[in-house]
């Protein structure tokens, strides 16, 4: 049964073109403008974001 108090997950994953690495910079830089630090220049800091993400917007189950 849904929780009608909440609208995520979605349900379009994996075909939903709005997400984008675009999309996770510019979490990325919502997080260093509330003064997070920058996100590390190798990369994992990221692609862990953007799986944070992913759990968060998509249920791939459904």
């Amino acid at each position: 049964m849904d929780n009608p108090r909440r609208t995520y997950p979605l349900r379009q994953w994996p075909t939903d073109s709005r997400f984008t690495y675009a999309l996770v910079r510019d979490v990325a830089n919502v997080l260093t403008g509330h003064g997070y630090p920058l996100l590390a220049s190798s990369g994992d800091d990221h692609a862990e974001l953007g799986q944070t993400l992913l759990r968060f917007l998509y249920d791939p189950t459904k």
